[in-house]
């Protein structure tokens, strides 16, 4: 399964530079509390949006991608988009403009926060939602919340892509197998590859084995993005193969883990759960 990558609306807008940014984020924070009408229909009012001065800071020119212009202003979004207004002479005018051509934008529900950029007679409005990174249970912790999700599902009959499961016995923690996941999460949490062989060519079953593990079946399911053990569950039950390791009735006992890399600005978590039959 490949890594879950956070993708942002990019769009290319003339130079602007910070210049009163609250005064037009006032008007459409004014507006949105009583739109009117939008596109020709009633709109409903929204709340108002947070007003950044780290996004009144952006500056984007031509070929300048906004992703990493919020980023050198060490702002963090899960969604922004730009707009930029040319020729009216003072931030009223500007309104008028963005109520009647981009109403739909500045209503949207997905964006939480603004700032806003003049240059001369070019107006320049970011819109955002900020990168909310929910705090995670300690590894341990994770893993056994996987556990249960795990035997939750095994509770009952699944299907698995072409494949159709039967009800299977809840597993066993393992503390060993724990140890296996903590090590490969660990691993590619710090040398950034997403891969079940690691650099130094161990398999699942080698690293079952380097932590004590005697078993006769081994498998393991990867993941990374996923920001709690629930969304690491979905996904591995998204997925025929990993949804089958999970299903499968020959396995006895799991362990599981995440690891972040304290250097990694998203807070990005590999998630690994290993799954045996002891010997």
């Amino acid at each position: 399964m490949a890594p879950l990558r956070i993708l942002l609306p990019l769009l290319l807008l003339a130079a602007t530079v910070p210049a009163r940014a609250d005064e037009l984020a006032d008007l459409i924070n004014a507006w949105r509390a009583a739109p009117g009408t939008c596109a020709g229909a009633a709109a409903l009012p929204a709340p108002p949006l947070a007003v950044e001065p780290a996004l009144a800071g952006v500056r984007i020119g031509p070929g300048t991608l906004l992703e990493p212009a919020l980023r050198r202003q060490g702002y963090r979004a899960d969604r922004a988009e730009s707009i930029t207004v040319t020729g009216p002479q003072d931030a009223r005018g500007a309104m008028d403009v963005l109520q009647k051509t981009y109403c739909g934008r500045l209503l949207a529900p997905a964006f939480t926060a603004v700032g806003t950029a003049r240059r001369g007679r070019e107006w320049q409005v970011v819109l955002a939602h900020p990168l909310v990174i929910p705090a995670l249970p300690g590894w341990e912790e994770a893993g056994r919340q996987l556990l249960a999700l795990v035997n939750a599902t095994r509770a009952s009959a699944r299907r698995c892509g072409d494949g159709t499961f039967a009800a299977a016995a809840p597993l066993r923690w393992n503390a060993q197998l724990a140890q296996a996941a903590l090590s490969h999460s660990g691993d590619m949490a710090e040398r950034h590859y997403f891969e079940h062989r690691q650099p130094d060519g161990s398999e699942p079953a080698d690293r079952a084995t380097r932590a004590g593990y005697r078993w006769r079946l081994v498998g393991e399911n990867i993941a990374s993005g996923q920001r709690t053990p629930q969304e690491a569950m979905a996904a591995w039950l998204d997925s025929p193969g990993h949804c089958a390791n999970i299903m499968n009735p020959r396995f006895a006992e799991m362990g599981a883990a995440y690891a972040i890399n304290p250097d990694n600005d998203n807070r990005t978590a590999f998630w690994t759960q290993v799954f045996g039959a002891p010997r």
